[in-house]
């Protein structure tokens, strides 16, 4: 990585998502998942995503659990695993073709700067998609990034290409699984909702094996940041309790600066390191399994 705001990104040819035009945008541009199979970007994130929503059942969740949750795959540190982000970028994205260490670097670097006293809010924001290196160990895109939502129940109306796009996962017809409440009793709450699997999840966990010291209120902002059914949709209501309302407005405020910081201005990754070792090393330090 290089010096005065510049970084060498990986050759483009074995970037895990090889698309290399980004634009700024206005807010209201983000999130954009119109359909046209005309421009090459929109129509890989709507792949990414029916894939995504065709495989994704209860079933294929619990397996993943399973095999992630083993946390014998490789061991790393959390700089290790970040740097690995240098040759991802993130097939469900509209957003940004940058690779993900980058997006990493502009989230913490906002936030730092909203609320300098935070350190640990700082930390949250540079690993927070750190559960993306399952891509760099056999699996699928669709498996690892985008939106999560809630498995075991009626689909959430607001998740991404809505019903149309779960038309081939079985659960879809599954009587244990396809109704409003599905496999859930009402008022279950959050930590009790079967997510599907991805980065948001897997994070969470490895934190918690690994005994990370941050607190609590980071964990769930990694949990949960990619939840948009929940706590930008609306969905799940019926399954939620008081205590996390509190949880989504944490979620909230996280993810405006994951979410609008997204751009194509490079921070000085190099210059950037040593604060965010320190950083590492007093909540996440040494050699972790994943």
């Amino acid at each position: 990585m290089g010096k005065n705001n510049t970084i060498q990104l990986v050759d483009p040819s074995v970037l895990l998502r090889p698309e290399a035009v980004y634009d700024g945008k206005l807010v209201s541009a983000f999130r954009n998942y119109d359909v046209d199979e005309e421009d090459p970007v929109k129509a890989r994130v709507r792949r990414t995503y029916y894939d995504m929503h065709s495989n994704m059942t209860v079933d294929f969740v619990r397996a993943k659990m399973d095999k992630w949750l083993k946390f014998n795959h490789f061991k790393a540190s959390v700089k290790e695993a970040l740097v690995r982000l240098n040759a991802l970028v993130d097939e469900s994205d509209p957003d940004t073709a940058l690779p993900n260490i980058v997006h990493a670097f502009q989230t913490a670097e906002r936030i730092r700067a909203d609320h300098p006293h935070d350190d640990w809010l700082h930390l949250t924001g540079l690993i927070h998609d750190l559960g993306k290196v399952m891509a760099f160990y056999g699996e699928p895109q669709w498996c690892v990034v985008g939106d999560t939502f809630a498995v075991g129940c009626r689909w959430g109306r607001s998740i991404v290409y809505g019903d149309d796009s779960f038309k081939a996962n079985p659960d879809t017809y599954n009587p244990k699984y396809n109704s409003e409440y599905g496999m859930y009793r009402p008022g279950c709450g959050l930590e009790n909702i079967l997510m599907s699997w991805g980065h948001d999840e897997y994070l969470y966990r490895v934190l918690i094996h690994n005994n990370s010291t941050l607190p609590k209120k980071a964990l769930y902002m990694i949990r949960y940041h990619s939840f948009y059914p929940w706590h930008a949709g609306g969905d799940y209501k019926h399954l939620l309790t008081e205590k996390d309302e509190e949880i989504r407005q944490a979620v909230l405020e996280f993810n405006k600066y994951d979410l609008y910081t997204k751009s194509a201005e490079i921070p000085d990754i190099d210059a950037l390191w040593p604060y965010y070792e320190s950083l590492i090393d007093k909540y996440v330090p040494g050699v972790l399994k994943w």
